[in-house]
């Protein structure tokens, strides 16, 4: 991770990806870097150029060449080649521009000072703060080639310490452009339960894990759920002095987890997309990282029971993991996900609650009904 955030900064890495696609289509496109490890240089599309960064971009096919302007700077690459120019003066490149599913994407770092943008790396979300024009967005960074197909399910074994854990997990490549992420209430209704794959099939996404804790053990037909809900950028549910991690994301599929006390400054801000509060956090950049009590549990048998968990994780590179284990403890479950390869991962309601759904079936099967759940559909 040390060398991926190191290239990054050293190559001023932030981009966006943004396939020459239908205007339809284009809706579901991902914005985010585009790294390439072997070379250490970051690619930008040029269609960025022009929509983002204030750039008149032609693009002359048969030549395969790039004329970018931008005030009296001009700028001028080739597909495939090292040699390029600034204002008629040759320059080389580190890495040349390539087409790459009908886009062509050039080197952000030849172009990024003649074309006023300015950047500042965050780790703990493996994204970029861009800033151009007086605009300021924030990219996700991925590795060239790591892509790949949207979902993939294992089912994996973990040790930690003397005991084994047979776990499913499935993955999900969060900037792929067919990948939707959605929150879903029982039956559209606050304080409703739902088996949690009728959830799934009448929101129709192809994955569903359980969400927050909820009154499950309520007679009444209200059954509460706890901590914030955010669906379409709306608060479903909130939850004023809530300490419990909460896993956010927005439009672009950029996930994160915050803490509980930042979330409502964060939600005022805009962009949230989606929010589920749980917790607690299990993960933190990469290494396991307990701390309940500042999250406002108060059941001392949190860190020492042992059940059916839920959780998920976020990998550097953009990726979700979605887990279900057996009999594991909080802690237990904080060293599963690490070994699963998270960077970021929290705890979902689990015991009873615990299901993962996938493709029309159950890998985990929940014992009860539920209050909500996270989809993703592709």
């Amino acid at each position: 991770m040390r060398k991926f955030a190191l290239a990054v900064m050293l190559f001023c890495a932030a981009a966006m990806i943004q396939p020459h696609v239908t205007e339809a289509a284009s809706n579901k496109t991902k914005n985010f870097g585009y790294l390439d490890t072997k070379t250490n240089s970051t690619f930008v599309p040029i269609r960025f150029l022009s929509e983002y960064a204030g750039a008149s971009v032609k693009w002359t096919a048969a030549a395969k060449r790039v004329d970018i302007t931008k005030g009296q700077d001009k700028i001028t690459l080739y597909v495939g080649s090292s040699s390029a120019s600034i204002n008629n003066e040759q320059q080389r490149l580190d890495a040349p521009p390539f087409e790459d599913n009908g886009s062509t994407y050039v080197p952000l770092r030849f172009v990024s000072k003649a074309l006023g943008i300015q950047l500042g790396w965050q780790s703990d979300t493996s994204s970029v703060n861009v800033t151009a024009g007086g605009k300021q967005t924030r990219l996700p960074v991925i590795k060239r080639g790591t892509l790949g197909q949207p979902v993939t399910s294992q089912l994996k074994t973990f040790k930690v310490g003397s005991k084994s854990f047979n776990v499913r997990v499935v993955t999900v490549n969060l900037m792929h452009p067919k990948v939707q992420l959605d929150v879903a209430l029982a039956h559209n209704t606050v304080g409703k339960v739902e088996e949690l794959s009728s959830i799934a099939k009448r929101n129709q996404a192809n994955i569903a894990i359980n969400g927050t804790f909820f009154d499950a053990y309520s007679d009444n037909s209200y059954r509460t759920p706890y901590g914030w809900i955010v669906q379409g950028g709306k608060a479903k549910k909130t939850s004023s002095g809530d300490r419990k991690t909460a896993f956010i994301y927005d439009k672009n599929n950029l996930a994160e987890l915050v803490a509980g006390t930042d979330f409502p400054d964060r939600f005022k801000q805009g962009g949230i997309e989606g929010a589920l509060q749980v917790g607690p956090r299990l993960v933190v950049n990469g290494k396991v990282s307990l701390n309940v009590k500042e999250e406002g549990f108060r059941d001392p048998k949190i860190l020492t029971g042992g059940g059916a968990r839920s959780a998920l994780g976020i990998t550097s590179n953009h990726q979700l993991l979605l887990v279900t284990s057996g009999g594991a403890t909080i802690p237990q479950m904080a060293e599963i996900m690490k070994q699963a390869g998270a960077y970021q991962a929290m705890n979902l309601d689990g015991g009873a609650s615990s299901g993962l759904y996938y493709n029309g079936s159950y890998l985990t099967t929940p014992g009860r009904q539920i209050s909500n759940a996270l989809l993703i559909k592709y």
